[in-house]
């Protein structure tokens, strides 16, 4: 397919997305197998257009004046492509398998059109509906974090250290180009360009054979800074997949006694072959029988409880960006009632001295230090941890991540602006 057939094939998936609310995966699924003759590389590449275009989609509707699907992926043109009016002039000019010709409002557009004075919640391309929550966590900056959250991922390893250390996994995957992340110790980073596939990382021997797994550095991080030890007794309670619960299972080096769970059963589906891959062996795997899960002979055992807590998933925009223009408010306020539960729930596990990880993938207030403060209101017996004692686990790293990240009375937020992670919040709360 031509660039120009592309674009053409990357409007009509928007069309889809915008116009129907389908969710963009389905969407580009369902053009797939209508297009057959479209490659794997048509495929990424009209992926890559669609993804940026909803990145980007209040930004570009604006540059436009216009938020149909052709207004959204001309301006994402404009501004994540950074291409003028003549180039993409030459993509939407009418021939075969191409958009319409540019019309003269739309060159006038592209040519003239800029996002001075803007609103926030359109140079930082998310709902306008969330400004309160972005500006009590941002303030005045809240524009450019939503601005770093519109960009693309990097696509990001965990070298699972049970089976060996980050120079021998860089070596098994060095035709994929590898760094090193800039805070994980685990961490290997691959940068990916717009029209990039992502790679088949998961037919690489380093993964079949369990030395990497695919997670964001800001989800290590929070792995990390929960301080599990060998030996301890632990307890995932929101396992979901069990990316956290195999970065616990290998900083506990198979010793002492790891407990997944989650009170949904379908989401710990894929633990168990991932399990067995990593080569952890000190992990039990609680699965629901009923609505309730199967860890009650665990009150009052545990070293640490700690909890992912289901949450608004703003921190993940960059991956998932059609999620956020399909997020509505009553979303918001489901999640803080399960958060404040969950949450009271991870007391009962911990014995005298024991902590609770608090993490989620969040950047509002209201899912993150709020819910700290309002845990610390209902339970008296509970302090939280100094943030600037826990990023020390980074060692050598922690004084120059301490200065990017937020850190906070309550905990650490990652966020795509300053630590160029995912956006992560991790609170540690120990029962004195």
């Amino acid at each position: 397919m031509t660039p120009a057939a592309r674009l053409q094939a990357a409007i009509e998936v928007l069309e889809a997305v915008l116009n129907d609310r389908r969710p963009a995966a389905d969407a580009l699924k369902s053009w797939g197998q209508a297009h057959r003759f479209a490659g794997s590389g048509d495929r990424a590449a009209i992926g890559g257009l669609v993804f940026d275009a909803l990145r980007r989609k209040a930004s570009s509707a604006h540059l436009m004046d216009a938020d149909t699907p052709r207004a959204v992926a001309l301006g994402m043109l404009r501004r994540e492509r950074g291409l003028d009016a003549e180039a993409i002039g030459k993509l939407a000019s009418g021939a075969q398998y191409a958009p319409e010709a540019l019309s003269n409002a739309e060159r006038v557009r592209l040519e003239t059109a800029n996002l001075d004075g803007a609103p926030a919640h359109i140079a930082g391309d998310y709902p306008e509906w969330l400004d309160d929550a972005f500006a009590q966590s941002f303030g005045d900056k809240r524009a450019e974090e939503g601005a770093a959250l519109a960009s693309r991922a990097p696509l990001d390893l965990r070298v699972n250290t049970i089976k060996g250390e980050r120079d021998k996994a860089a070596g098994q995957l060095a035709d994929l180009k590898p760094e090193p992340t800039p805070w994980s110790p685990w961490g290997l980073r691959i940068t990916l360009g717009a029209d990039a596939k992502a790679p088949p990382v998961h037919a690489e021997p380093a993964f079949i054979k369990g030395l990497v797994e695919v997670q964001d550095e800001g989800s290590q991080l929070a792995a990390l800074f929960s301080g599990a030890k060998p030996g301890e007794q632990v307890l995932d309670l929101c396992a979901g997949a069990g990316g956290k619960t195999l970065a616990l299972a290998a900083m506990m080096a198979n010793k002492g006694q790891l407990f997944a769970t989650d009170d949904d059963k379908r989401r710990l589906a894929p633990i168990h072959d991932r399990l067995t891959r990593s080569g952890a062996r000190n992990v039990q795997v609680r699965t629901p029988k009923s609505i309730h899960t199967e860890i009650d002979d665990l009150k009052g055992r545990m070293d640490l409880v700690l909890i992912d807590a289901p949450c608004t998933g703003t921190g993940a925009w960059r991956r998932n960006p059609d999620a956020k223009w399909r997020m509505r408010p009553g979303a918001l306020e489901q999640r803080l009632a399960e958060q404040a539960g969950i949450f009271d729930r991870a007391a009962e596990f911990l014995k005298p001295g024991g902590r609770i990880a608090y993490i989620t993938c969040s950047l509002l207030e209201a899912e993150n230090g709020a819910q700290v403060r309002g845990f610390l209101g209902r339970h008296p017996g509970f302090a939280a941890e100094d943030p600037a004692a826990t990023v020390k686990a980074l060692g050598e790293r922690a004084a120059a991540f301490a200065k990017a990240a937020r850190l906070g009375p309550e905990g650490i937020l990652m966020t795509p602006k300053s630590t160029g992670t995912d956006g992560f919040f991790v609170s540690v709360l120990r029962r004195t």
